[in-house]
């Protein structure tokens, strides 16, 4: 922890009270809903890392942030997280001292010394990246949902129908109306980060699991997936994001099928379609990409290419002979 923040009188540096004048606010006020929780939980670390755990986001004084303090973080996520982590906990240290120079809070050239470090290089393998579902997996959630043949089995199934059928992120699930849906076109408007808008085709069996789930909740307008009471009655409450993992886990637990994050199934009809052929541009538009550099990490061609390509040499290695025991 940098020793020139000043932590021990935090009301001599207080930032204004105001959440139209505070910076972390103004600029979580800019995210989509779904961003807004990871990207706070990224300032929290960073905010408590620099007050040596005196402080959380909202009463760090991030106007005093200077060169050698943001260095200093850049150093430590740079140990502590995966690169892509660590840029995207850089990126929401960078959008606030934005907000505070913005704000008056900091002038133009302390918000340009302040923020001129370099993104964080490298990539990780391994766990940290995630995990592709087989086949056998989609189906197996699939069938545990049909095997449920109360209303909540229709909806988890429409659910993991649009989840790996649209590539949707859980809180673009979320997100979701009635009026989002076009059964006649077989297409979802769906809303994303940075208040983007696209429109996904629905592929083949989620539409069909999209339309028994409709028939068993009605054409009421609305959020598109709802709570269900006890007693199977629907609620009129929206699905949080929270809830969808929840489902999912559930789901996977009644499959047999080994635990995954949501974000998984995504990574998943991603590399699917560039499997089948289709080109990374298409795939960039169909999740809802603002660059290509993020889709390529879901393109699992390479790997297997470079597998193949091992497998044409071959070492003479002359093994010994082992001792029975």
């Amino acid at each position: 922890m940098p020793d020139e923040i000043l932590v021990t009188s935090p009301s001599a540096l207080a930032l204004p009270r105001g959440t139209d004048q505070h910076p972390v606010a103004v600029y979580l006020s800019s995210l989509a809903a779904g961003s807004r929780r990871t990207m706070r939980q990224s300032l929290q670390v960073v905010a408590g890392w620099l007050s040596d755990g005196q402080m959380d986001e909202l009463t760090f004084p991030w106007h005093v942030v200077r060169y050698q303090h943001a260095q200093a973080v850049r150093a430590m996520l740079s140990e502590r997280y995966a690169p892509a982590t660590a840029n995207k906990m850089l990126m929401a240290m960078r959008r606030v001292l934005r907000e505070c120079e913005r704000l008056g809070l900091m002038s133009a050239e302390e918000y340009r010394r302040a923020t001129d470090i370099k993104t964080v290089h490298g990539k990780r393998v391994g766990a940290a990246a995630g995990r592709a579902l087989a086949s056998g997996e989609i189906k197996g959630l699939m069938e545990a949902c049909a095997i449920d043949t109360s209303i909540a089995g229709a909806r988890d199934g429409a659910i993991i129908g649009l989840a790996y059928g649209c590539g949707l992120r859980r809180a673009e699930l979320a997100a979701l109306d009635v009026r989002h849906v076009d059964l006649t076109g077989k297409l979802l408007t769906v809303h994303g980060k940075r208040n983007s808008q696209r429109a996904v085709p629905i592929a083949a069996g989620a539409l069909e699991a999209l339309e028994d789930w409709l028939f068993g909740r009605g054409a009421t307008p609305g959020p598109l997936f709802v709570r269900i009471r006890r007693g199977g009655h629907l609620g009129s409450e929206r699905l949080t994001d929270a809830a969808i993992y929840h489902i999912l886990a559930l789901r996977a637990d009644q499959a047999g099928v080994a635990r995954f994050s949501p974000h998984d199934i995504r990574r998943t009809y991603a590399g699917d379609l560039m499997d089948a052929g289709v080109d990374m541009s298409t795939v960039q538009a169909m999740m809802g990409h603002s660059s290509v550099d993020t889709t390529a990490r879901y393109d699992r061609r390479g790997e297997r290419a470079k597998r193949a390509a091992a497998q044409t040499l071959h070492v003479p290695y002359i093994r010994r002979p082992r001792d029975k025991q």
